[in-house]
């Protein structure tokens, strides 16, 4: 098996951790352009059901 030759210093350990860490970042959102709700990037809004000018959900309306 491989060996590491020497100690890796607690610097760059930190130093890779950081540059992984800070590549991660939360989902994109934009709004419906049928209702305007806040929604997730190429997904179909949960409240009205359309995705790209389209109905791909049907959704039952809580009243």
């Amino acid at each position: 098996m491989a060996t590491p030759k020497g100690k890796i210093s607690h610097a760059r350990t930190h130093n890779r951790k950081a540059k992984f860490i800070g590549a991660l970042h939360a989902p994109e959102s934009t709004t419906c352009p049928h209702c305007g709700e806040t929604i997730q990037t190429y997904r179909a809004c949960g409240s009205c059901g359309y995705y790209r000018g389209r109905q791909v959900l049907k959704v039952t309306s809580e009243e």
